[in-house]
Order: structure tokens, then C-alpha cells, then sequence
């Protein structure tokens, strides 16, 4: 695997990728991979001659500085990781590389509704932070493809925007890979790694929810199915920013059931001081001709 720094210089590299005809695959990441990641990898590898993987701590997506200072950083087990799965180049640049002059006066995106919804309403200014960061990596690695998980389901809608707005960039597809998750349903996630003991056994407690969720659908209110779950995630010591039903498309909060209507379930709650996040597809007819092509 080869390790790049410096932009002037991955960018030769991959020119010369490209000038042999070269399918290239990118993984964005903010390291402490897991086995979530290693799915993105596996993936792009199947589909392209090369993959690229960066990591990049991205301080302008962080609305709170102590969770920026506090996000964890396993940059040996990392490269290690990344070895094993075969990822053909991994790019590390450092702050000053990504922004050589500050962050006081970086592009603002217009993504719309989805900067104000969910993740956006409780995380001012993240998905500019977001944008910023990708729409200056897609412009670096220029790839074919550009592999997401679907556990930042927002965040993946927030990207296909990005790339409806930047139409030079249009011949990078965005493919989703659904979440994977631990043996009792928690979503994989760099953030469980600040989980102690407890707060670790009582995390699979939101993908109950979200099974939950997806039992009453269409059975139930849907004011009443979310009120049910935040009164479930409170009993067990979680603090909830949201827990909705929304459109699977437009991420719009659906206010009554119409089984024709693709939803989602959404959930944001802290457990601790850990923020997690998670979701689920309520309908049959899943988004993959929405968020892979």
C-alpha cells in the first residue's frame, strides 16, 4: 500500500492510474476504522483496479470542538487494517494540507432543507463541514466511484447534493453499502470505541427501536410509534435528539402512513456523552436506485 501526505503528490500517482486505463474506488474516512470500513474497501476492490482510502480528521464538521478533540485516532491499527484488506493507496494529509489558508472563509454548500433536518437541525454547520471536506477530496482523487455506508444516511443524501451542484464531478457515482453491525445490532461505528462497559450493552438498545419502529409501522400512529420509542430509549438512559419517521427519499418527516410511501426510521440519541446514530428502511422497496447510481 502506498502512504501519500502531500496532494501534488497522489495526485501524480493517480494521473498515472488513469493513464493505464485504471477504475479507481474511494473510501473517505476519519480513521478508527472497523469492520464497516473494511466493507467499503472489500467493496470498491471487487468493482475497481485501484482503491484509495483517506483519512482525515475534518475539524470544519465538528459544531463541537470537544467532540472534534475527543474523536478517537488509531492511525497504526489503521494502516494495518487497511494492509490486510489490500487498499491500494492510502492518502493522510494533515490540516494545513487540506486547508492551507484557514477555515474562516470556506464555500457554503446550498444542499437546502437537508442542512436543517434531523442531523442537520442538531448539528449546526456539519454538513457544510461535510462538503467542504469531500468536495475538496473529489477534486484530489477524482474517482469512479465514491463508496459510502449507509449508516450516515443522511449524510449520503447530503453527498449525492453535492454532486448535483458540482457538475464537472458528475462522472463519480455514489455506492451505498448497507450497515453492518455487531452480533446484538448495534451499528459499527468509530464513536462506539469511547463506550464503556455499560453504555456498550445498553447501545443495542437503539436497533431494538429501530426493529420496533418497523413492527408498528403501519399498525400503529406514527406520532404514537415515536413516542413509544423515545419513552424506550429514556427508560434506558438515553438522551434523544430525535427519533422520526421520514421520507426515504427527501428525508421529510411523514406525517401519516400511506403504504405506498418509502420511509425510514431515523434515531439520534446519546448514551453518556457518545453521541449514535442509526436507521432503517421501514419499507420493502429499499433507496438503492436512489443512492447508488
Amino acid at each position: 500500500m502506498l502512504i501519500f501526505h502531500k496532494t501534488e503528490d497522489l495526485k501524480k500517482q493517480l494521473l498515472r492510474e488513469r493513464q493505464t486505463g485504471k477504475k479507481l474506488g474511494f473510501v473517505p474516512t476519519m480513521g478508527a476504522l472497523h469492520d464497516g470500513h473494511m466493507e467499503l474497501i472489500k467493496a470498491s476492490r471487487k468493482e475497481h483496479d485501484k482503491t484509495i482510502c483517506s483519512i482525515f480528521v475534518n475539524p470544519t464538521q465538528f459544531n463541537d470542538p470537544t467532540d472534534f478533540e475527543k474523536y478517537p485516532q488509531t492511525l497504526q491499527q489503521d494502516i494495518k487494517k487497511l494492509e490486510t484488506m489490500q487498499c491500494s493507496i492510502l492518502f493522510l494529509p494533515s490540516v494545513e494540507e487540506m486547508y492551507p489558508s484557514g477555515t474562516a472563509l470556506l464555500e457554503q454548500f446550498p444542499i437546502g432543507s437537508l442542512e436543517t433536518i434531523l442531523e442537520g437541525k442538531y448539528r449546526p454547520g456539519h454538513f457544510q463541514g461535510v462538503c467542504q471536506i469531500v468536495d475538496h477530496l473529489l477534486t484530489i482523487v477524482e474517482p469512479d466511484t465514491l463508496y459510502l455506508g449507509q449508516k450516515d444516511y443522511q449524510q449520503c443524501m447530503v453527498l449525492h447534493r453535492l454532486l448535483e451542484l458540482r457538475t464537472y464531478k458528475q462522472n463519480t457515482k455514489i455506492k451505498i453499502v448497507p450497515t453492518l453491525r455487531e452480533q446484538d445490532g448495534l451499528a459499527m461505528s468509530s464513536r462506539n470505541i469511547r463506550l464503556d462497559t455499560e453504555s456498550r450493552k445498553t447501545a443495542s438498545q437503539i436497533y431494538r427501536c429501530l426493529l420496533n419502529m418497523k413492527s408498528w409501522y403501519g399498525k400503529l400512529e406514527l406520532e404514537e410509534i415515536k413516542i413509544k420509542v423515545q419513552e424506550d430509549l429514556t427508560h434506558h438512559g438515553f438522551r434523544v435528539d430525535y427519533a422520526e419517521i421520514a421520507d426515504a427519499l427527501t428525508l421529510q418527516p411523514i406525517k401519516k402512513y400511506d403504504p405506498e410511501q418509502h420511509a425510514v426510521a431515523l434515531i439520534a440519541a446519546f448514551i453518556n456523552d457518545v453521541r449514535l446514530i442509526d436507521n432503517l428502511v421501514l419499507t420493502d422497496t429499499t433507496t438503492d436506485s436512489k443512492v447508488s447510481n
